[in-house]
């Protein structure tokens, strides 16, 4: 049996308390909003009502435990980007939203690229950060890999303020990977691109637009998905094994949470 490598963030709703001030309007891709129906109160009254029963009538006076969740994004925690997240035109043809992508595709050859040597708060990897990580590694990319950028974020938590200013990716750094053959495309960082503050006030500075989100718009010129809020990659070696990134299969949707596992000879 192979050892399972766990490499999802849980989802807790706790999260929205620690997002930053300047990132309130993204609360809901850390946590969702969640009532819990308690199996001794809301959950109870709610079987009374389905059963036309009374409290006695159930085990220890207890009902079902239940939650709703509200004001969750499809982006929340560890996630799954479907390639119609970074718009409508993929490669020329529509763009693929997550029911349309087979389980097959999301279970790949994993490679972690170490770019901890190689990051700096608010900037974007350069290709000869990235060429000298995959040299690191001792094999190239190949078409179908899963590669995932362990940046060193996992040193902090949301209540520090190094966890907002992460490492990221650019256009031309992703076209990098994807040109080598790289499938999926996964950060244990909050986000794939540059830090939002950092490309807005550098399109502010400079009003050229491919300072915007260019990372994940360059998916719009070969298809790949990206995977965002990685946990654990200081578990995996460096290649030799298989990842699944399994997304909740809702569908019409840009992204879905997802439990990401490391298959373990």
């Amino acid at each position: 049996m192979p050892q399972l490598i766990d490499l999802t963030r849980p989802i807790d709703t706790k999260n929205r308390e620690l997002v930053s001030e300047e990132m309130q309007g993204l609360a809901s891709i850390f946590g969702p909003k969640i009532t819990y129906h308690r199996p001794e109160d809301m959950g109870r009254e709610r079987m009374m009502g389905f059963f036309g029963c009374a409290a006695e009538h159930l085990p220890d006076g207890e009902g079902w435990g239940e939650e709703m969740l509200n004001d969750m994004n499809t982006h929340c925690s560890t996630h799954v980007d479907a390639p119609y997240h970074s718009g409508n035109t993929i490669e020329g043809k529509p763009a693929r939203k997550i029911h349309e992508i087979d389980v097959q595709e999301l279970y790949c050859p994993g490679m972690v690229l170490d770019m901890r040597p190689y990051a700096k708060p608010n900037e974007a990897f350069s290709i000869e950060d990235l060429q000298a990580a995959i040299d690191t590694v001792g094999r190239p990319i190949a078409e179908g890999d899963a590669v995932m950028l362990r940046t060193g974020q996992e040193r902090y938590g949301m209540k520090d303020p190094e966890f907002w200013t992460y490492p990221g990716m650019t256009r031309d750094s992703t076209v990098f990977l994807t040109g080598q053959g790289a499938r999926v495309l996964g950060t244990d960082a909050v986000g794939w691109d540059r830090p939002f503050p950092v490309m807005k006030k550098a399109f502010e500075e400079t009003g050229d637009k491919s300072e915007i989100w260019d990372g994940h718009f360059a998916v719009r010129e070969r298809e790949a998905f990206i995977v965002q809020q990685l946990d654990n990659l200081a578990a995996l070696p460096p290649t030799g094994y298989m990842v699944a990134f399994f997304p909740i299969k809702l569908v019409g949707t840009s992204a879905a949470p997802a439990r990401v596992v490391a298959f373990l000879d």
